[in-house]
């Protein structure tokens, strides 16, 4: 499997970095700066010139003067060495000095930014050697300030990566070909399942005890408190009981399934730059899914303040005159671009719902059964919910089966509005990481760029505490 091998020692001076060639028999060196002449010179470098050495385009190469400046340099210098193997070196052209040259003076900048120095500052030379079984580079860097220069772990997984792209450039060409068949086949299987738990969520009702209390236990809570009512100026218990609502919903099963359709689509994402993958946190910890904490904040706001709330209506087929009529009284009853109006926006309801709307239908029910802003008629309430509940109206037959309930009405129906946006939440995240021509964030674009190596052999550093 081809591969690239990248050595980086740490020397904090260069007589250091001699007394380790010595031990390492690279050579008996008498003098430290015999070992850059020893790489530039030794059996099997390649000259370019009269030596084997070689560094940016346009500075030229004094051997002599260059172990000079390597020999009494003060600061830390580094070590590296760069190899393939035999097999793979002429079939990807990295069979001479002066592939090897190009490639190095184009990875200069990267190389300078992971070690920390200052571009101008960098210091480098190397010299091919075209060994039997691995040919290698070795490249000497240091930084021409002495305070300058530090190299992490990371930052040699960094460098050899970044090689590693431009070298096995085709290759990799080919891996994620065969990646993302595979991937496609897995996501198509992943799309369809999840579409259609998305369908049931949004279109489900979701009757819980649990999150009946929780909400209404909120909007009580958020009557006596002050400031701004987004989940993020709350104090921490009231962002608690927020979260537990939250999680309370993922609980459901549709949702649970869908969530973890959701994870599948998110994997596939974070293998492409990462070997380990974080563990799930629950929903409330998700930040894709974070809108969803307003939205259960706006629920018990309509509570706390008797709001009246229209159920999703998305759904049903209806005429172009019945649906103007519904959504004209909708924009008068809630004052949307024009004066509030009930008597009026009662009127539409009643045009829209003449003509067959369940939506207007249901909305009717829903008024006369509460008795907001009209007189409260349990028999006109009764005539409107069953002629709704007739056309399929799953909210205004839960309203039927429970039209001698206690609870106010909203509250029965919280927890199903909730899980209608986070159906559109999962349809949103569906077509944004699910559908044909995926996105990928800026920061996993940057990781991508960072992480992918060839044959999985990138680093990884993806922390499981992360948040995706």
């Amino acid at each position: 499997m081809p591969r690239i091998i990248f050595k980086c020692r740490y020397l904090k001076n260069a007589s250091e970095f001699i007394s380790m060639a010595v031990e390492q028999n690279l050579d008996l060196l008498g003098k430290r700066k015999n070992y850059v002449g020893y790489i530039a010179n030794r059996p099997g470098a390649k000259a370019i010139g009269t030596h084997g050495l070689f560094t940016d385009a346009g500075v030229p190469v004094v051997l002599s003067q260059v172990a000079e400046k390597v020999a009494n340099h003060i600061g830390n210098v580094w070590t590296n060495v760069i190899s393939l193997r035999r097999e793979d070196a002429p079939r990807l052209g990295y069979d001479s000095a002066k592939a090897w040259r190009d490639l190095i003076r184009g990875q200069r900048n990267h190389i300078a930014e992971q070690m920390k120095i200052t571009p101008e500052n960098l210091r480098w030379y190397a010299a091919y050697h075209d060994e039997g079984h691995h040919p290698h580079v070795h490249l000497i860097a240091y930084s021409a300030d002495p305070g300058e220069a530090y190299v992490t772990k990371e930052a040699i997984q960094n460098m050899r990566g970044s090689l590693a792209r431009e070298i096995f450039e085709q290759d990799l060409l080919q891996i994620y070909s065969q990646q993302t068949e595979r991937r496609n086949i897995l996501t198509k299987q992943s799309q369809d399942t999840m579409k259609e738990i998305i369908r049931q969520i949004s279109a489900g009702v979701c009757e819980n005890k649990t999150i009946e209390d929780l909400i209404s236990h909120l909007a009580e809570r958020l009557k006596h408190t002050s400031g701004k009512k987004q989940y993020g100026y709350l104090k921490a218990p009231l962002k608690a009981v927020i979260d537990q609502i939250v999680d309370e919903l993922a609980r459901d099963e549709r949702v649970a399934k869908c969530y973890a359709k959701w994870h599948e689509l998110r994997d596939e994402i974070i293998r492409t730059y990462a070997d380990r993958l974080p563990p799930p946190l629950p929903l409330s910890r998700q930040k894709e899914f974070k809108s969803i904490k307003n939205m259960v904040i706006a629920e018990a706001l309509n509570i706390g303040g008797r709001h009246f709330t229209f159920e999703p209506d998305e759904t049903a087929e209806a005429s172009v005159e019945e649906k103007l009529q519904y959504r004209l009284g909708q924009m008068l009853y809630t004052g949307t671009g024009t004066e509030k109006d009930v008597p009026a926006a009662v009127e539409y309801f009643e045009k829209a719902a003449k003509l067959g709307n369940q939506y207007a239908q249901y909305a009717l029910g829903k008024l006369y059964l509460m008795g907001h802003d009209v007189p409260r008629d349990r028999e006109t309430a009764m005539q409107w919910l069953t002629a709704s509940a007739a056309q399929g109206n799953i909210c205004a037959q839960f309203f039927l089966d429970r039209v001698d309930s206690f609870l106010d009405p909203s509250i029965l129906l919280a927890a199903t509005r909730l899980m209608h946006h986070l159906g559109n939440i999962f349809r949103d995240e569906h077509k944004r990481i699910g559908g044909s021509g995926a996105q990928v964030d800026r920061k996993l674009r940057k990781k991508l760029a960072q992480k992918k190596s060839a044959q999985g052999h990138a680093y990884d550093d993806h922390a499981p505490q992360q948040s995706y």
